[in-house]
This record gives C-alpha cells, sequence and structure tokens, in this order.
C-alpha cells in the first residue's frame, strides 16, 4: 500500500482513491478526512462556521500545525490525565448526540475503538495548542491606567452587561458515619482486592461496576499519567509507592472516601493507575442530628448571640471557606462574587436554589448538599450581597474589564504571531482548495 509518499494522495491496493492531501504546512500533511471527520464532529456539537466549512475547517487545522511545531520546538506538552478526561467525556457525549455507540460507528465509518484514537488525537492537539497559546501570551502586563482607557474609549453600546451577582457565607457540618459503616466499606474493599490478587477478575471491571468515582470508573479506574502535585497527598503517597502492577494496594483514605490502588505505568516522574472509590453511608438519624444542630447555630446568629462570620470561623467544617468567614470564592475569577448559574456549576444547585429566595442578610434553612468532594453534609448560607444585573462600571466590575482587556491584547498577540509564523513555514494548497476568503491571506504566497 502507497501512503502519501507522493505527497498529494492514499491509495489502496486496488488502487482506489481512499484519502487525498488538500493541505501541506510544514512537513505535516493535512488530509481530505482529516477536514470530513472535524466537519462531523462540529455538526453534533453544534458548532457553526463563518463561511465555507471547506475553507475555514483546513485554515484553522493549519493554524493549529503552526501552534504544534513551535510546541514541539519549546517541548510543551498537555496533561495525559486531561486528555483522557476529554476522550471520555467526549466519547459519551457524541453517544448520547447519535444515539448509540453502534450509531455512532456507522456515522463516522469507523470502529469505536478508532474513533477514540481519532478522538485522542485531535484532543491532544487542541490541547497542546491552548498550551503553547498560553506560553505566548504569558508575559502580557496590564495596568489599571490600561484598562482604564480602555473602559473609557468603549462605545455605549458595547459596555457589557453584566447578570446578577452573589456573595454567599456558607457553614457546614458532616454527618457522623457509624464505625459499622466504615468498616463495611474497608471489607467491601479488601473483599475486591482479594479476587484481583487471586485472579478472581480483573480491577477494571471491578471499577466500572463499583466504584463511586464517575470520572474514571467508566475507564475501569484509570487515572491517566499524573504527576505528583496533582493528587491529594495520602492519594499521592500510595499510588507513587506503588511498584507490582498485579498486586493492589492496601485500602486507605482520602478526604473524598475510601480507595483501593492499582499501578499501571511508572514514566519518570507520573503515573498510570486505576483506583476505585467507595463512600461510607450516611445514616439518616446522623443527617437529621446535623441538621437540628445548624437549624440552632442559625436561631442563635439571628438572636445575635454570635455572628455569622465567627459561626463560620469557629463551627463550620468546610475547611475551603472556614478561614475567610464562610465566603464561597469564584474559581473562575478569584472573588467572592457568583452568577448564579456559576454558583450552580461551580459549588451546588442546592446551594443556587436556597440563595435564589434570599433577601441580602438572611440566613437559610438548614438543607443538605454534596460538597465538592462528593460528600453529603448539611449547611446553612448566608446572602452576604447581591449585586442586581447592570452595565459594567470600572469601580464595581474592574476584573471583568480587566479580563476583556487582556484577552483583546491576548487575541492580538496571537494573530501578530501566526502572520510571522507563516512567513516562515513552508506551505502547499492544492488548487481546487484555494479558491477561498482566508482570515490570514499569508497562506498562499
Amino acid at each position: 500500500m502507497l501512503l502519501m509518499l507522493a505527497g498529494v494522495t492514499a491509495y489502496a491496493q486496488n488502487n482506489n482513491v481512499i484519502d487525498e492531501v488538500v493541505w501541506v504546512v510544514g512537513d505535516e500533511a493535512i488530509l481530505k478526512s482529516d477536514v470530513e471527520n472535524e466537519r462531523l464532529t462540529a455538526q453534533y456539537e453544534n458548532r457553526r462556521y463563518d463561511g465555507d466549512p471547506y475553507c475555514v475547517i483546513p485554515e484553522e487545522l493549519a493554524v493549529q500545525k503552526l501552534f504544534l511545531h513551535q510546541a514541539e520546538i519549546d517541548s510543551v506538552y498537555a496533561s495525559e490525565q486531561e486528555i483522557l478526561q476529554e476522550v471520555e467525556r467526549r466519547t459519551s457525549w457524541l453517544m448520547d448526540q447519535i444515539g448509540s455507540k453502534e450509531k455512532m460507528e456507522e456515522y463516522y465509518n469507523k470502529s469505536y475503538t478508532q474513533i477514540r484514537e481519532m478522538l485522542r488525537e485531535n484532543i491532544r492537539d487542541g490541547l497542546t495548542v491552548r498550551e503553547m497559546q498560553r506560553k505566548i501570551v504569558g508575559d502580557i502586563k496590564l495596568t489599571p491606567a490600561e484598562v482604564r482607557n480602555y473602559f473609557n474609549k468603549l462605545p455605549q453600546d458595547s459596555i457589557p452587561f453584566v447578570p446578577t451577582q452573589v456573595e454567599v457565607q456558607i457553614i457546614t457540618q458532616e454527618p457522623k458515619i457509624s464505625e459499622e459503616e466504615i468498616e463495611r466499606v474497608k471489607a467491601q474493599l479488601r473483599e475486591y482486592a482479594d479476587q484481583v490478587n487471586k485472579g478472581e477478575t480483573t480491577f477494571s471491571v471491578l471499577a466500572r461496576f463499583y466504584s463511586e468515582d464517575p470520572g474514571t470508573a467508566r475507564r475501569g479506574g484509570e487515572g491517566g499519567f499524573t504527576g505528583r502535585g496533582e493528587l491529594v497527598p495520602e492519594f499521592a503517597n500510595v499510588v507513587f509507592n506503588l511498584t507490582d502492577p498485579k498486586k493492589v494496594s492496601k485500602v486507605f483514605e482520602t478526604e473524598f472516601g475510601y480507595h483501593i490502588a492499582q499501578l499501571i505505568e511508572r514514566r519518570g516522574d507520573r503515573v498510570n493507575y486505576r483506583h476505585i472509590l467507595l463512600r461510607p453511608k450516611v445514616d439518616e438519624k446522623e443527617i437529621e442530628t446535623a441538621l437540628s444542630r445548624l437549624d440552632s447555630i442559625a436561631n442563635d446568629i439571628r438572636k445575635g448571640k454570635f455572628s455569622f462570620d465567627d459561626a463560620a470561623t469557629w463551627i463550620s467544617q468546610d475547611k475551603d471557606t472556614r478561614n475567610n468567614h464562610g465566603l464561597l470564592a469564584n474559581p473562575q475569577n478569584t472573588t467572592s462574587r457568583f452568577e448564579m448559574q456559576q454558583l450552580a456549576s461551580f459549588i451546588s444547585q442546592d446551594v443556587a436554589k436556597v440563595v435564589e429566595k434570599l433577601q441580602i442578610g438572611e440566613i437559610s434553612q438548614p438543607f443538605t448538599m454534596t460538597n465538592s468532594k462528593g460528600k453529603e453534609v448539611c449547611a446553612i448560607v448566608k446572602l452576604k450581597n447581591r449585586i442586581d444585573g447592570h452595565k459594567a462600571t470600572i469601580t464595581e466590575d474592574y476584573q471583568r474589564l480587566k479580563d476583556m482587556v487582556m484577552a483583546k491584547r491576548s487575541e492580538e498577540k496571537i494573530q501578530k504571531w501566526i502572520v510571522e509564523k507563516q512567513k516562515t513555514t513552508y506551505v502547499r494548497i492544492n488548487p481546487e482548495w484555494r479558491k477561498c476568503s482566508f482570515k490570514y491571506p499569508g497562506w498562499i504566497k
């Protein structure tokens, strides 16, 4: 079989054309099938192109090749764990959209394994490009004066509208879990480990059926190649000390629950592993006890016996907020302000539903929620502040406006980099693919 040796066409043994090289960027080829696969995926992800997809897609792929070439030179790589997680998410999403695994295979005319490999390569490239872009724009610095000047020059109809935002404080209590329940979970995990060590089943099968970590269970418990700093210390101490891929670790505890783990492979300072997570179940009576205690705390705060700030500092069991008087922090913008959708996504839908009905300064009734560690906890919240939807102002929304200026400067720097990179990169486009209005006209020299 001759594959792209002539730089133009790929042939099967019966000499039927099965693919075609439509662009060459540096020493990298862009195939017609690459363009078609991207078009099919975009169709199911409801992505729209501003122009002819057969013009826009190959140019986007060509730009990607420029970044990937520079990433290779600069030794910039994407996280294997992030790649695996995104492959799983994208595969599941496509199957849901198309209807089934079989229909997905029919749609792409590929096997399930081939589709995952296609997605893996595309995702790896996309994440590597993102890391390379971050490196290119990493040295941009902005002063408050630059942000003010940008805002002052904005036409009134271009000033962004800021949706309603809230600031929320929280106090949590974790219902007590009985020793009997903890021992039950440990015994179950020891049983799983025993089955694997005796060869009665495989770790991955057990993980798919029983692990309570949804992010890895579907992959047979596989976490992907991970650095020590990416894991909580208790977990890292176990998986980085595993040496025999045929053996299973002893049961160990983290803030997420109880685990067993198995080494898959070690590469330098990164390991790939499998794990099974089980969480002890909370007794309903213990939940009622925690809710009752929070009800008493809320009533004492309302009576002025002590403040919500003090209760959050000394009574709350939420480690992430108690050192800040219970004030929730938005991980997206490093402030304490949340749009309601962000509150639901980053903290909890349960919290968002409760906060939506509160007045400023009001303390909620006790309720149950699932925290960021996947544990069921009881909570009360206080609406510290609500900022109604409004047009952005430099005093109220400085960070948002700074992010806008940073995005604009970053885009300008990226575009300038692409134009300069085009000048020093060999590009060849097949004649029938040249009749396009390209975003970057420097492709055709």
